[in-house]
């Protein structure tokens, strides 16, 4: 634990035991704790680390379910494993907590679009890229070669149709 890190108080243990706190507020991690845990399980992803990345987002959500870092990450993982529906219910819940991150939004538009539920995908594709104007952002910058690829193959086939007719 960091030097920030406080004793919870008596109080807070019972709390927990009846469900109305986090085991992070038993513990007491600070902030910028959790967002190490949260940036060596995206390391440990990066790295294709993924069972390691794993134990890593399972306890950031037993840490604090209502932390947005381990659905995230946990959906990406899903996604990575092509398990669509799993993932489709990590992102939905990381989303909830965090709707300004673009990266969720293409994260969860490619779940979709993988069980072939385009007008949802495209509705959370537009979002990542309105989230980063900038182009700044991996997952938005997937999303934009996702759309740019998916045009691409509608005109084809829409040039494919009129030559065949």
């Amino acid at each position: 634990m960091s030097e920030n890190t406080s004793i919870p108080q008596a109080g807070t243990f019972q709390k927990f035991l009846e469900g109305k706190e986090s085991l992070n507020a038993l513990l007491g991690f600070d902030q910028k704790t959790v967002d190490a845990f949260a940036a060596l399980g995206f390391n440990l992803y990066q790295q294709g680390k993924l069972r390691d990345a794993e134990t890593i987002f399972k306890g950031l959500v037993a840490l604090d379910s209502k932390q947005y870092y381990g659905w995230a990450g946990l959906g990406a993982l899903a996604l990575a494993d092509h398990k669509a529906d799993e993932a489709t219910t990590y992102l939905k819940k990381a989303l909830e907590l965090n709707p300004n991150d673009p990266t969720i939004h293409a994260n969860l538009g490619e779940a979709l679009l993988r069980q072939a539920k385009f007008p949802e995908a495209a509705e959370l594709f537009e979002k990542a890229l309105q989230l980063d104007p900038n182009a700044a952002d991996p997952g938005a910058n997937r999303a934009r070669a996702i759309l740019t690829g998916m045009e691409i193959l509608v005109t084809e086939l829409k040039r494919m149709g009129t030559a065949n007719a």
